[in-house]
């Protein structure tokens, strides 16, 4: 196609002659905004390329920036180009929920874990509303850092709030929002920078229960003994002991069976005689189906919930006095009162459902007893010094 050049009012006009479409023939032309001929020139000279090249040119791009918007309309509709719609975060959120949804049936992704990623989208959702941004490609590392600013805040306003720790859970989590955004090509970069991996403290670690603090937490328990009895002994996370039932709990073996939510890892965990006797109990005063759950809320009878769990051991550290006491407390006491009894990192390991690399980080620098073992391999004489002195010839007399 040849593109004319024709003055009409006070610019220069590209007139491509009659052209035919499904919809009939109409004159393709339009206004090039400029009364610069050699401007013109060029301007039809890339009309020309784009038409030819077709809809996958990169010239629509350029033109759509210096042509009149009537004009580019006309002749891009013509050539068969559609400007793809620019993905906002609502898109993304949208698709990333289907990926969810599919790894949830997939088995490789866990119900809990998909509510605590909604959590952090809407988060982010409520400051991009704020900010008054929807398009992905405005979303750039300044603003990410703003809204960890931003976040944080609001974390510390809440009860429990540990010092905005949480933050790296969220941080992580969007960098996973936006590597699937990376992957599918909607942006070029990732714009979120991690915060160190979630729930690493090396400050902090495990929070063992002291010995005077179960002996107080047990006079205590009241209608929630069964429940702090079943965290005590197995060390169960408060999402596996809510949704712990009487089929896992094999009162014959005296073992309890399941393959944890967190890992998906097979434990089997040996009931001691406190926690035997105490399901035993109330399996006689419940007579329940296989597929009941343990654990009961004692106020309603309903079943016990994760944030209710929460809640019935912060009150009960509130009566007994214990500061801070929570669910995963617990294991962190089994997993210190192993260790000291002499267990391996292995065997804790194997009981909890967790790794040894784990086991070693965030609970044996908690065990005394191994300091102390330590210590007196160190203190029995010898050493390195020692043997090097001895494998050093005599002197020779002078």
């Amino acid at each position: 196609m040849g593109i004319v050049l024709r003055k009409r009012g006070r610019t220069l006009h590209a007139d491509g002659g009659w052209v035919g479409t499904a919809e009939g023939r109409f004159r393709l032309r339009g206004s090039l905004g400029t009364k610069n001929r050699d401007v013109a020139v060029r301007l039809a000279h890339r009309l020309e390329t784009a038409l030819v090249e077709g809809p996958s040119s990169p010239l629509w791009r350029e033109l759509k920036a210096v042509l009149p918007q009537p004009t580019f309309a006309r002749f891009a509709e013509y050539g068969g180009f559609r400007e793809r719609q620019l993905p906002t975060w609502d898109d993304l959120c949208q698709s990333f929920e289907a990926h969810m949804l599919q790894r949830i049936e997939l088995n490789k992704f866990r119900e809990s874990t998909r509510d605590r990623y909604r959590a952090t989208i809407r988060e982010f959702t409520t400051f991009l509303q704020e900010q008054g941004i929807s398009f992905l490609h405005d979303i750039n590392k300044p603003l990410v850092e703003l809204f960890k600013a931003w976040r944080i805040q609001r974390i510390k306003k809440k009860n429990f709030s540990r010092g905005g720790s949480g933050l790296a859970l969220d941080a992580a989590i969007l960098h996973r929002v936006f590597s699937f955004a990376l992957e599918n090509e909607w942006i070029l970069k990732n714009p979120v920078r991690m915060e160190g991996r979630p729930g690493e403290n090396p400050h902090g670690g495990a929070e063992p229960f002291t010995g005077d603090d179960l002996g107080r937490l047990r006079a205590c328990a009241g209608d929630d003994l069964l429940t702090f009895l079943l965290l005590r002994w197995t060390g169960l996370r408060g999402s596996d002991a809510v949704s712990l039932t009487w089929a896992e709990v094999h009162l014959d073996r005296k073992e309890i069976e399941r393959v944890t939510q967190k890992r998906r890892k097979k434990v089997i965990l040996p009931i001691p005689i406190e926690l035997l006797f105490a399901l035993e109990v109330e399996h006689d005063k419940r007579n329940p189906q296989p597929n009941e759950p343990v654990l009961l809320n004692p106020a309603t009878g309903k079943p016990m919930t994760r944030p209710r769990l929460y809640e019935r051991m912060r009150s009960l550290g509130r009566r007994a006095g214990v500061p801070d006491a929570h669910p995963h407390r617990f294991r962190d006491t089994l997993a210190v009162d192993m260790l000291s009894r002499g267990a391996s990192p292995y065997d804790v390991a194997k009981v909890l459902g967790d790794t040894i690399e784990t086991v070693e980080k965030h609970y044996t620098p908690f065990v005394p007893e191994l300091r102390e073992r330590v210590r007196t391999i160190l203190d029995s004489g010898g050493g390195l010094e020692l043997v090097t002195t001895m494998s050093q010839p005599a002197p020779k007399p002078m």
